[in-house]
């Protein structure tokens, strides 16, 4: 389905999303809406980088827009036909810069994959049941319990007030018709007197009882503030910050957004009732008068509460976040970056009216080397309920950018710790201040710690930063936490490794996968819990190879190009050698497996199990494939036609069988590519395949086909086996074999060779030879035609070849 289509038949909430991404006016709604087809088949990335291909789609989206713009003409579409004309002109400007088109459409594009990966992996953890244990669900149906209870009390003090105002208001009228009457008669006088004692009494019992029952009241809400602000708003920061590192827990803050406002809205009512309490005793009071002595301390602890909550509601919804980088919290200097803030006390009376600034390390340490930071940008806004999914008080920051202060960091006093540059932590903060009903408090939220980074090949070692950081720490303003960086137990880093595919391809490690990580990191132990791994094994170890480069260049190649095969679960992975072979022994022949490459960063390879001439099972492995081959091959091309070539024998594909005993086309099958040279506008071409070929006595590979070869265009990827296959050879052969090219030189062809050269040659371009030249010469053969090469059916030989 198109991603277009698939972006309008989400949620609600996505779709809210999806409207706050098409508030900029870079690319209207209605051109990517109507023009959705043509803007998703378009080449956006090379269109960046490349002005010439810029212009041509720059001027194939004007004439789309001219298309549609006769479209609406036609249908009477008298807004339409305004709007495309009035776009079309603000897309001219960009008649100098077509590259800044195309780099606006990609990021626009690449957003809303953001988008459906979002919704895919919130339906993924619905569906997984990653949900709350019962004891929590009956914590929060405790709390809403409390909730509810207080909102009753809060009635029912309303209700006490009044009888209150009604009891004095009756006490101060009679009392007034009796000072006007002016009784002379002394034992009607004493009598009425009496009377009034009982009214002062009863008005002294109630507002007794009023002020108990605010005690009481605050006593309710300030244990509702401590389970709001002590543990549940604890406990969604520590979901925000695994939530930052990949793991699947629920951030919305809507829940605490209602709980915090109940709250709020209580204790204003609190104050309400103190207030007219104030009012009451000005117009009737009496020695020893219980609101007197009382009001002051039951004012003071209502306004502190209310104050801790309000200095309290005041986050970061969404963490600092460069649109490029790795993950949140890394940031880099004189790029853009967005940060969102949210005020959980929602009073749509102050929508607008509250301004938050930005800044930077306002407590920053004193330390050797420590860099300092301006924040640029539109660094003021207000909160408002426009930018929220829920209507929320936000603030969202989407242009901000970071510029080193030119000065010397330290100074004298400053302590001898020293920090690099991607173990150096900052906050960002932001400041406002509430003002209600005669109330002003000052707020300030600040971000998690952020590494800020200079140039780009800092950046995957200042993410394993943040990953170490919010995998361990929960004291979020420890900025020389990497001072004395604690090591990680293995269940809670294992836990953190799992993430990370998770939200890559939205499919984790499984017990099996962890366990060979954890074989490689500590050896061979019947349990892994007690073990812990160091920070400086984890990123600092043996650099530039180190643990986290190794395991990061894996999840990088497998969202590049293998994302579909393991969300399928097709790709073992994370397998030692030693498990493999004991695995793929007790299959039968052909049964093949794929895993992750120990000692190269970023590959794959696949081993498969053969039956000797004895009958014994032995297992062959095949030279890791790397981006290199990826990005000419697709895997699943390259399983489907790897060919191994042995001595006298036809090539032929030894992968029969997927782990355990899936038919391979079965397995991969729906990932097929059936594209053929009809589907190139040069359709004389003769049709062609790229296969990766093994030649098992030399530890070549080699691919046997060629497109335009005699033109010198032929791209050949090549592959060795090793391991135990490498182990049959007499010959010590290189384990990194490189690649190379086969060209036959025509002026060989008469040159002795063996029947299995000329049989690649010719395979490699049968235009060198005539009329069957190749099996002419020697009579033993039978006559075989070129169609009973099953290992090269024709095919197109794709872009690669353009």
């Amino acid at each position: 389905m198109a991603q277009w289509d698939r972006l309008r038949q989400l949620s609600d909430v996505y779709r809210q999303e999806l409207h706050e991404l098409y508030d900029r006016d870079a690319l209207p709604m209605d051109v990517r809406h109507y023009l959705s087809v043509w803007i998703e088949k378009q080449e956006w990335l090379r269109a960046a980088q490349d002005p010439d291909r810029a212009m041509v789609l720059f001027q194939d989206l004007l004439s789309n827009l001219d298309i549609q713009h006769s479209r609406f003409v036609q249908e009477e579409s008298f807004l339409l036909q305004h709007n495309i004309r009035r776009y079309k002109q603000n897309f001219q400007n960009y008649q100098d810069d077509p590259c800044t088109l195309a780099r606006n459409i990609l990021w626009f594009l690449e957003k809303e994959k953001e988008i459906l990966d979002r919704a895919d992996l919130a339906e993924q953890v619905q569906f997984l049941n990653v949900a709350q244990e019962a004891m929590e669900i009956s914590s929060l149906q405790d709390l809403e319990r409390k909730m509810a209870g207080l909102r009753n009390d809060m009635q029912c003090m309303e209700h006490t007030m009044s009888c209150l105002e009604e009891q004095q208001d009756e006490f101060d009228f009679k009392f007034q018709t009796y000072k006007m009457e002016a009784v002379v008669d002394e034992a009607v006088k004493k009598e009425q007197m009496k009377f009034f004692q009982q009214l002062i009494n009863r008005l002294d019992e109630c507002r007794k009882s009023t002020l108990s029952d605010l005690h009481k009241l605050l006593d309710k809400t300030e244990e509702l503030i401590n389970l709001l602000v002590k543990k549940e708003l604890v406990e969604w920061q520590r979901r925000q910050q695994k939530a930052c590192i990949g793991a699947p827990d629920s951030v919305c803050l809507d829940q605490l957004e209602t709980w915090f406002t109940c709250v709020a809205v209580c204790l204003f009512q609190v104050r309400e009732f103190l207030s007219k309490l104030e009012e009451l005793v000005g117009k009737v009071s009496y020695a020893n008068d219980p609101v007197k002595a009382q009001k002051p301390a039951l004012q003071k602890r209502a306004d502190t509460l209310l104050k801790d909550l309000l200095k309290s509601s005041f986050v970061v919804e969404t963490q600092p976040s460069m649109p490029q980088g790795k993950g949140p919290l890394v940031l880099r200097t004189n790029v853009q970056f967005s940060v969102k803030t949210r005020l959980l006390v929602k009073f749509p009376e102050l929508n607008h009216s509250m301004k938050v600034n930005v800044s930077m390390d306002r407590e920053a340490p004193q330390i050797k080397g420590y860099r300092r930071f301006n924040v640029l940008g539109n660094n003021t806004k207000a909160l408002n309920m426009a930018e929220s999914q829920s209507g929320g008080m936000v603030a969202d920051f989407r242009h901000l950018t970071l510029k080193e202060q030119k000065c010397g960091g330290g100074g004298k006093g400053a302590s001898d710790i020293s920090l690099s540059v991607t173990e150096e932590l900052h906050i960002v903060y932001f400041n406002t201040v509430f003002e209600q009903k005669g109330l002003s408090v000052e707020l300030q939220a600040c971000s998690l710690p952020v590494v800020i980074i200079s140039n780009s090949s800092q950046q995957q070692s200042a993410w394993a930063s943040v990953l170490w950081f919010n995998m361990i720490s929960q004291d979020t303003k420890d900025v020389l936490f990497f001072a004395n960086s604690p090591a990680a137990a293995w269940p809670q880093f294992g836990e953190m490794l799992s993430w990370q595919f998770l939200s890559a391809t939205k499919r984790g490690l499984n017990d099996a996968q962890l366990e060979m990580i954890a074989h490689r990191l500590f050896g061979k132990k019947q349990s892994y819990d007690n073990c812990k791994v160091a920070w400086s094994k984890f990123s600092k170890e043996n650099p530039p190879d180190t643990f986290y480069v190794w395991f990061d260049g894996i999840l990088v190649m497998v969202k590049s190009y293998l994302e579909d095969l393991w969300r399928d679960g097709h790709i073992m992975g994370f397998v030692s050698k030693g498990k493999e072979k004991s695995l793929l022994k007790k299959k039968q022949r052909g049964t093949f497996l794929l895993r992750f490459s120990e000692s190269v960063i970023g590959g794959i390879t696949f081993s498969w199990v053969e039956t000797t001439i004895t009958g014994e099972p032995d297992v062959k492995t095949v030279q890791p494939f790397t981006k290199t081959d990826l990005s000419q091959i697709p895997f699943v091309e390259i399983i489907r036609n790897f060919q191994i070539l042995e001595a006298e024998n036809i090539p032929e594909n030894p992968l029969l069988y997927l782990y355990p005993n899936t038919p391979k086309d079965e397995a991969f099958g729906r990932y097929y590519s059936e594209r053929t040279g009809d589907d190139s506008p040069y359709i004389k071409y003769i049709k062609t395949k790229l296969v990766f070929v093994s030649k098992e006595n030399t530890l070549d590979a080699r691919s046997p086909m060629s497109c335009d070869m005699a033109q010198g265009e032929g791209l050949e990827p090549m592959n060795g086996l090793y391991g135990e296959a490498a182990e049959q050879n007499d010959t010590p052969q290189p384990l990194n074999s490189p690649l190379e090219m086969y060209h036959p030189d025509p002026m060989l062809s008469g040159s002795p060779t063996t029947q299995e050269e000329d049989l690649l040659t010719y395979l490699n371009n049968p235009n060198l030879f005539g009329d069957c030249d190749i099996l002419q010469n020697d009579v033993g053969l039978p006559e075989l035609s070129l169609h009973g090469f099953n290992c090269l059916p024709p095919q197109s030989c794709g872009s690669i070849f353009q």
